[in-house]
């Protein structure tokens, strides 16, 4: 797509936050903040959540691994068969570096192979009204 295309106002402020605008539009949760977010108590807060209506879905359905909200059951479930959602998983599976792993590469203490976690999608409880 390249630069976008403004012209005239040098002295606009809105000139530069325009750029870091476009840059940040899809940003995510990285991948090491994820894997916080997936530890049993953080992840039991996450999944089970107050209503709060100015969050998609009243904060109900929540995809952990993606860290995105969905509409309604059906929207969440659909989202699991995604491409998208499949390629996340396959990303996590990966332990995320630490500081001693980064120490050891640089020749600081014996090689320990790099660890695989096994990650499962998350369950989806349907409520009966």
């Amino acid at each position: 797509m390249g630069k976008s295309k403004q012209i005239g106002n040098h002295n606009s402020t809105r000139k530069k936050s325009i750029g870091k605008t476009w840059k940040t539009k899809n940003y995510t949760k990285h991948l090491d903040q994820i894997h916080a977010d997936m530890k049993p108590s953080a992840a039991a807060k996450l999944l089970k959540q107050e209503v709060d209506y100015d969050v998609t879905g009243s904060a109900q359905h929540y995809c952990l691994h993606c860290a995105r909200y969905f509409v309604d059951v059906k929207a969440l479930k659909e989202h699991f068969k995604t491409k998208v959602h499949k390629k996340r998983i396959k990303r996590l599976k990966d332990e995320p570096y630490t500081q001693a792993e980064a120490d050891r590469a640089a020749g600081m203490g014996s090689y320990i192979p790099h660890k695989t976690i096994e990650v499962k999608t998350q369950d989806v409880e349907e409520k009966m009204d």
